[in-house]
């Protein structure tokens, strides 16, 4: 069950029309009733500093717990920070938003390196020692590619016999090659590389910010419907709900530049749409 508007209110006035924009845009995507556990992995390498400075990072929690509301019922996200290692494990609440990420950021030491494959490590373990049976959406957030490729391609792949969907948010030059490998995570083969599409990326250019609430909600649920049914049909996520999309399901896309670059998950995607 999704945490209420009046706890919303109370506990985080300032997230309000978060919540609503969110809710509006779980609706649309047919999640309306899913229970999903929500995870937030950011980025702290020293090339991500600027983002940490204008507040693209704090906005971007804000409007992942916004989210999460819909999804989850206790109003609080498992968070990693993560550079060449795993700077820190921790959790962001409607409560105590507010100023959140100065507040972990003041006690984190030197910004490293971009390594992924620690930190889905992290969210893995995380999720198995949690005992949920709810499928997990990861919101992995990042300014460019991982130091080791392989690793990060191999933790993807041997997670997609998980019930969990990374998706992967970049912040930066849209046309950088930074964002290569990430492009690639998100085309992998299947079956031949890993039993079924489980990450998607979106890009979210150089400020963050700018990118309008109701989009960014479309973008980051875009693939996680049709991910989800056919992590059912495969055993690798519990049954729950039907999913329902609205006729008028789709709403305002973002546009064609900004669409995730895929082949047969969106094609899916689309046609699944259209048939409800």
């Amino acid at each position: 069950m999704a945490v209420s508007l009046s706890k919303v209110e109370q506990s985080a006035p300032a997230l309000v029309n978060l919540y609503k924009t969110a809710g509006a845009s779980v609706e649309r995507r047919g999640l309306s009733g899913q229970r999903v556990a929500v995870y937030l992995v950011i980025d702290y390498s020293g090339s991500m500093k600027p983002y940490y400075k204008d507040g693209s990072v704090q906005a971007l929690a804000d409007r992942v717990l916004g989210l999460s509301a819909h999804l989850d019922d206790d109003g609080s996200v498992p968070v990693v920070f993560f550079s060449t290692e795993v700077d820190a494990e921790t959790e962001i609440a409607l409560a105590d938003h507010a100023g959140w990420i100065d507040r972990i950021v003041a006690g984190l030491g030197h910004m490293g390196r971009t390594g992924y494959h620690l930190a889905m490590d992290a969210v893995v373990r995380h999720y198995q020692e949690s005992g949920s049976t709810a499928p997990a959406l990861v919101l992995f957030q990042t300014d460019g590619g991982p130091i080791d490729k392989g690793a990060a391609e191999q933790r993807l792949c041997e997670a997609a016999k998980l019930p969990i969907f990374w998706q992967f948010i970049g912040f930066g030059d849209p046309d950088s090659r930074q964002f290569d490998f990430l492009r690639k995570l998100d085309e992998l083969a299947v079956p031949e590389k890993r039993p079924i599409d489980n990450a998607g990326f979106v890009h979210l250019g150089h400020d963050p910010r700018k990118v309008s609430d109701q989009k960014l909600y479309d973008l980051l649920l875009a693939e996680l419907p049709v991910w989800l049914e056919a992590a059912r049909a495969q055993g690798i996520a519990p049954q729950g709900p039907a999913l329902r999309v609205p006729r008028a399901a789709a709403g305002p896309e973002a546009p064609a530049a900004e669409q995730p670059r895929r082949g047969g998950l969106w094609a899916a995607l689309t046609a699944w749409l259209t048939r409800r």
